[in-house]
């Protein structure tokens, strides 16, 4: 904790975080097989491409969406969890629907999906930052996903296979991010059981 003198809702909001880090880890850890998976196949870059992103945007998005619904009672809002799930969600399924949409324009999807997530990411970290210790991990995440994005929509004709080890790359950063997050909010959750 960054402040010994911390008001009840800080505790528990971080006591809650604490117990529920695991899902924090999931989401760093699908992140992370989904870029080791892209990395290694580099040349299924259409069609199987399209249905492992969408795969792994809707698997994150339902884990997000059942963080935030744990996170309801927590005395904070939790518009941002659930925005960045229904994006997931959306995202995923539609691409599930649709895998023969072209490349453009699955590019763009995943761009804008990424920067959208990437500001609601960012939106968390800043509002946390006075609660955990380690905040900025969460706020790295949130500017990659941004940069990330950004490149994406500015160079879309890029080879397909710069493009898969682009989106692994950012998978795997974005994943160990949110790992490393997770075993601080772990620890903070001791730190808080310890100290009552």
């Amino acid at each position: 904790m960054q402040n010994s003198s911390v008001s009840p809702l800080t505790l528990a909001l971080a006591s809650h975080l604490g117990r529920h880090w695991i899902w924090i880890l999931l989401r760093g850890l699908l992140a992370v097989v989904f870029g080791i998976l892209a990395f290694r196949h580099p040349v299924a870059a259409g069609l199987s491409l399209a249905l492992l992103w969408g795969a792994w945007a809707l698997a994150e998005g339902v884990v997000l969406l059942i963080t935030a619904w744990q996170a309801r009672g927590s005395g904070r809002s939790v518009w941002p969890l659930v925005a960045m799930g229904i994006l997931g969600v959306a995202a995923g399924v539609l691409t599930l629907l649709v895998p023969a949409a072209t490349a453009t324009a699955l590019l763009a999807m995943i761009a804008a999906w990424s920067m959208a997530t990437g500001v609601l990411t960012i939106i968390t970290a800043i509002r946390i930052r006075k609660e955990i210790e380690g905040e900025w991990l969460l706020g790295l995440s949130g500017l990659l996903s941004v940069l990330f994005g950004v490149v994406v929509l500015v160079n879309p004709a890029a080879g397909g296979v710069t493009i898969v080890w682009l989106i692994a790359a950012w998978a795997v950063i974005i994943g160990i991010l949110l790992i490393f997050f997770a075993v601080r909010v772990r620890g903070l959750a001791r730190q808080i059981g310890d100290a009552k």
